[in-house]
């Protein structure tokens, strides 16, 4: 589970300067009056633009995933509202590997108890699955069970010595936990397993059905799937009376080398050697078109780049904008932008911040923990500075905050490796929402009896303007609404986004970039993250996960 550590979180009044202080160097930021841009900046606005990147998928198969024409669209989208303001906009291209399923997958139970689990709801194929149909006894792997009391206790599958007399033809039955779930199944290939059940690992927030991803260079044929802990777990119990008969079939296709696109867009004014970048992945996953991930980061930054423009903004440091491609398939497109840079242009990026699902609808308000303080993984020398910024714009509006992982499951990962500072914002995904935290940012934790996680839609089809059309659970979704005073609601219909914690992500997003946009002092530095920090944990659903 991504865990939130609670932070004391003072209210104070706003100030026209703060100082924060991180890896020993002081930062002083510019006194920026925020308000205009900030006012200017509104849910209403957002949701305006989210309804186009709808329309887009509408338009095409429901998706705007990266390699398809609801992405080219996408992207379009924003090119042309960008160059109609003045901005200096930039198309790179670059190749990935794309994937989709062709077919429903199969899991069944063949014996000793027949039972045929649900695809997209008891498991999802993981992405970049190779294709297989295979009848095979079920084998358990170094399983952790009672699970660990804190997460990633189980290191079921990642090392090779795991699979230590595992029956060639039989198929592994792994536990989520300490590596990235393309090792697991690398091994498990290797060591001659014929199909993959990955089930979740068993402590409170990770126990929901797994929608991995194995990343756009896994190249092993075999069928991978995700499941839940309790799935996973009542297999593992019936192993230890007998043998178990798994029947798993899965049908994809992965294209190589397919052409896709980021997008670059710069302020025509500002100091070139002093770059703020922004950054959003544009493209959804094949399923959906993507509306909460990631078209909130998306529209949020869009809307903010044109109110920047309309209220005539000429920053002193240049504020370069980018909607990255391919995140879905293994952070792809910032990676290959990172990659591009020589010396000179990756020392002129100050900073970097990212916008990745900020308008969850059950949401929370998390900043990325660049000091360190929580989860002992810091950031490059600087990214301290940015979460304080975010934290004291919280504190400043009443409103508390808490640390989310420098844990490499978004487009930062890649500024992060090469030194350049970064932070930013996020609101959840498919973890459970605690009891506490409704306290906090209200919502549910629970519904039925059942755990609720922020975004109940999380790379689903319903991750849409109209969730309860698209298949998500409309009394859940009737009653998260009613939670939060119809703030899922716009233009009379509940959408899969919240319009109160989209308002207040996007003021905090367009007063962290104002302020560094306008600042004097340097927050850079050249000292690289923890080297925690750049290691890849497990993806789940298409990000990185510990």
């Amino acid at each position: 589970m991504k865990k939130h550590t609670r932070v004391a979180v003072g209210i104070a009044a706003a100030t026209a300067a703060i100082t924060l202080a991180a890896t020993g160097t002081a930062y002083a930021a510019v006194p920026t009056d925020t308000t205009a841009l900030r006012n200017a900046v509104t849910a209403d606005g957002i949701m305006q633009q989210l309804a186009g990147l709808q329309a887009v998928a509408d338009a095409n198969g429901g998706t705007r995933a990266s390699g398809t024409p609801g992405y080219d669209e996408s992207l379009e989208f924003v090119q042309t509202q960008l160059e109609a303001v003045g901005y200096e906009v930039t198309v790179q291209p670059f190749l990935f590997n794309s994937f989709r399923e062709l077919s429903d997958p199969v899991f069944e139970q063949v014996s000793p108890d027949p039972t045929t689990y649900v695809p997209g709801e008891d498991f999802f194929t993981a992405e970049y699955s190779g294709s297989g149909d295979v009848e095979a006894p079920l084998e358990a792997v170094d399983l952790v069970l009672p699970p660990g009391a804190q997460a990633s206790t189980s290191n079921s599958g990642c090392e090779p010595e795991d699979f230590t007399g595992f029956t060639e033809g039989n198929i592994a039955l792994v536990q989520r936990g300490t590596c990235d779930f393309s090792v697991k199944a690398q091994n498990a290939y290797d060591a001659g397993a014929a199909g993959v059940i990955i089930f979740n690992e068993g402590q409170e927030g990770r126990t929901e059905t797994l929608n991995p991803t194995l990343g756009d260079q896994f190249s092993a044929d075999l069928p991978v799937i995700g499941t839940s802990f309790e799935i996973g777990n009542d297999l593992a119990t019936l192993l230890e009376q007998g043998e178990v008969v798994i029947h798993l079939q899965t049908e994809t296709q992965i294209e190589r080398d397919v052409q896709t696109y980021n997008l670059i867009a710069e302020t025509p004014t500002g100091r070139d050697d002093r770059v703020v970048m922004a950054g959003a992945h544009l493209d959804s996953v094949p399923d959906g078109p993507g509306i909460e991930d990631n078209g909130t980061g998306s529209a949020t930054l869009l809307e903010t780049a044109m109110q920047m423009a309309e209220l005539g903004i000429q920053p002193r440091n240049t504020v370069r904008f980018a909607w990255w491609g391919a995140e879905e398939a293994g952070l792809v497109g910032s990676q290959y932008y990172v990659d591009s840079l020589d010396k000179r242009a990756a020392k002129n990026i100050q900073l970097y911040l990212n916008f990745d699902m900020i308008g969850s609808p059950n949401y929370g308000r998390f900043i990325y923990d660049g000091s360190g303080d929580a989860f002992g993984i810091k950031g490059p020398a600087g990214s301290g500075n940015i979460e304080g910024i975010f934290e004291q714009y919280f504190a400043s509006q009443g409103l508390a905050s808490e640390p989310t992982a420098f844990d490499g499951r978004s487009d930062y990962d890649a500024f992060i490796a090469a030194g350049i500072p970064a932070g930013g914002l996020f609101t959840g995904a498919e973890d459970a929402k605690e009891a506490d935290e409704v306290a906090l940012y209200g919502g549910l934790s629970t519904f039925e009896g059942e755990p609720v996680s922020y975004d109940p839609c999380y790379h689903q089809p319903c991750d849409s303007m109209d969730p309860i059309g698209d298949g998500a659970d409309a009394d859940l979704y009737e009653a998260l609404n009613e939670a939060y005073d119809g703030a899922l609601e716009w233009n009379n219909e509940i959408t899969n986004v919240n319009t109160q914690g989209l308002e207040e992500m996007a003021d905090a997003t367009a007063h962290a970039i104002l302020t560094f946009a306008m600042s004097t002092s340097a927050v850079n530095g050249t000292a690289k993250a923890s080297p925690n920090a750049m290691q890849h944990g497990e993806r789940v659903g298409e990000h990185f996960r510990r």
